[in-house]
């Protein structure tokens, strides 16, 4: 099975950044897709940002020109860069992967709480 881990949540005022990491581990093959989630109380998850292995990229919209999203195959990990982050950022963040065997993943979330 494969596991996700993700690491750099924490707490940050509005107009700052942070860097969210996703460490796929365990039975690992080459993810056909991995991305970020977010889901705020009250709120349904929404797709924040997903890569393909081959480099391609998508954001929402509310994201798009603030976060950047990267992935070191090698290593399985992927990476949201959050800059200018804003306090309806505030979710908690899910790494998300699917495997070529059409598998789905999830790690547990990291929470990112923006103040004012």
């Amino acid at each position: 099975q494969v596991q996700l881990v993700e690491s750099g949540g924490g707490l940050v005022q509005a107009g700052g950044s942070l860097r969210l990491s996703c460490a796929a581990s365990g039975s690992i093959f080459n993810l056909v897709v991995m991305g970020w989630y977010r889901q705020a109380p009250g709120k349904q998850r929404e797709l924040v940002a997903r890569i393909t292995s081959a480099g391609s990229s998508n954001y929402a919209d509310s994201v798009k020109g603030r976060f950047t999203i990267s992935r070191d195959n090698a290593k399985n990990t992927v990476y949201l860069q959050m800059n200018s982050l804003k306090v309806e950022d505030t979710a908690v963040y899910i790494c998300a992967a699917r495997g070529y065997d059409g598998m789905d993943y999830w790690g547990k979330g990291t929470l990112v709480t923006v103040s004012s």
